[in-house]
């Protein structure tokens, strides 16, 4: 019997809508925690076989790749990836990442970020998991707004050692006025 696309999720994903840390390591773009730490590295959770290749067309080092079936999920050649974080904009689906784990005062983490206001460099603002919830207070270090981004954000955020493969989004920390 043929299973539908759907049954074919992850079973976290198909009952939460949010893929669990064993889910991912069956990423095909994601790298192992070995690469991770050896510095930036783009971190590709997409889970969809839907028509879509931007990442691989902006890759200036060609280290994404979909292939000829425009369905498949990227996959990413670690060898290649220097980090640039120049796919994280282009995703549609805002599903690419650049993670650091080599850096002595924390985790570094690049998210996309498609909200007004922005934050600024320096800014306190509270990092979330793939599910929303809390993870810790993170420092905002850049703010990369580029032309070319289509008004996508891509904000790199430091966070405690460890945390790094753990935080996906921010919320920013209201200021009591």
């Amino acid at each position: 019997m043929n299973e539908t696309k759907h049954e074919q999720e992850p079973e976290s994903l198909r009952r939460t809508g949010v893929l669990n840390c064993e889910e991912l390591e069956d990423c095909p773009g994601v790298p192992a925690e070995e690469r991770l730490r050896k510095g930036p590295v783009a971190v590709i959770e997409c889970q969809e076989e839907i028509p879509c290749n931007p990442c691989e067309g902006n890759c200036p080092r060609g280290a994404i790749h979909v292939g000829h079936a425009v369905t498949s999920r990227p996959r990413l050649d670690i060898d290649k990836c220097v980090g640039c974080a120049l796919c994280i904009s282009r995703c549609p689906g805002l599903a690419i990442f650049v993670v650091d784990l080599s850096q002595e005062d924390g985790d570094r983490v690049c998210v996309p970020y498609e909200f007004l206001p922005l934050p600024r460099n320096g800014d306190t603002v509270r990092a979330v998991d793939r599910s929303g919830s809390d993870v810790c207070d993170a420092e905002v270090l850049s703010v990369n707004r580029d032309a070319r981004s289509d008004r996508t954000a891509v904000i790199t955020l430091r966070v405690p050692k460890g945390l790094g493969m753990a935080v996906r989004f921010f919320r920013v920390i209201e200021k009591e006025a």
